[in-house]
């Protein structure tokens, strides 16, 4: 594997991680963001990426923002986070982590094996513990971890932020926390290790990588985010089948719901991972291609 490569990092930053750190103090409010609007001869709908770690600075978030979610009668997410209470803890266990008879350093390579030593000490996180989880679910704790120590709090995640203001709209999901939860647990051990080695192998680029997100997020500029999205892919095609699965066929699955929302006289906002929305393939082109009427706000 390549040095460079950054898939798993890439995906995770742009479906959870992405700073609009000062964009009011950098970007006119003429300028384009990563909002659309969606029309149907039926109902509207705003769709805006979704970021999970914010830092506390952010707010407030750009106007136009703030009015498509005043004007919405109905918040979609693709998860409601505020419902992680409700996951059966044991199921949850089972799926990231490993029997007690079982450790990580059994189902990876020896190589793989280092980076989650040199991983453990750059986060001062006790190699048992990190031994104990499975690939999946290390490389999400690593790279939350990574950028918690910057100053990232899924606190402050626009999630978060918009579920605790839908008070007295309804809220709905794409999918569903067990729905991603299977998802990722699902994947083979070799599809699994790939997560984690990319994961593990830029760890200490990923608050860089962040930035440049940052920049072409804060112009609207979509091809940048595009170009950064499927880099890696581009450089190994041993995660095309991954990134088919993490992305192409939820973009259908959920560009197919927002379909439904549109066939409504509400208005609903959809916040949604920034990586699905880009490409040709990305849910905003889906969208467009059935005919429905969109612009970037």
């Amino acid at each position: 594997m390549r040095k460079s490569t950054r898939f798993f990092p890439v995906f995770l930053i742009l479906s959870s991680l992405i700073s609009f750190a000062h964009i009011q103090d950098t970007v006119a409010q003429t300028q384009k963001s990563f909002l659309w609007k969606v029309r149907s001869n039926a109902g509207t709908v705003y769709l805006l990426g979704s970021i999970h770690l914010l830092k506390k600075d952010v707010y407030p978030l750009p106007k136009k923002i703030e009015t498509a979610f005043d004007q919405s009668d109905v918040l979609v997410v693709e998860a409601n986070i505020h419902n992680i209470g409700q996951v059966d803890l044991q199921k949850f266990l089972a799926s990231a982590l490993y029997p007690p008879d079982q450790t990580l350093e059994k189902h990876v390579s020896a190589e793989t094996y280092d980076l989650v030593k040199k991983a453990s000490e750059r986060l001062g996180l006790p190699l048992e513990l990190m031994a104990r989880q499975k690939p999946w679910f290390l490389a999400l704790m690593v790279s939350s971890m990574e950028l918690l120590r910057s100053g990232f709090d899924p606190r402050y995640g626009i999630d978060s932020y918009f579920l605790s203001k839908a008070t007295g709209k309804r809220i709905l999901e794409l999918e569903n926390l067990y729905y991603q939860i299977n998802l990722l647990s699902g994947f083979s051990d070799h599809d699994q290790e790939l997560f984690l080695s990319y994961t593990l192998k830029d760890l200490s680029a990923l608050n860089r990588e962040a930035d440049q997100l940052l920049r072409a997020w804060a112009s609207g500029d979509t091809k940048s985010v595009e170009s950064i999205l499927t880099r890696t892919r581009a450089e190994d095609e041993r995660i095309s089948s991954i990134y088919e699965r993490l992305i192409y066929e939820r973009n259908g699955r959920m560009a197919s719901r927002i379909g439904d929302f549109l066939k409504s006289k509400e208005t609903s906002f959809v916040v949604v991972g920034a990586g699905h929305l880009v490409g040709k393939r990305g849910i905003v082109e889906l969208l467009r291609d059935k005919g429905y009427l969109i612009e970037q706000l």
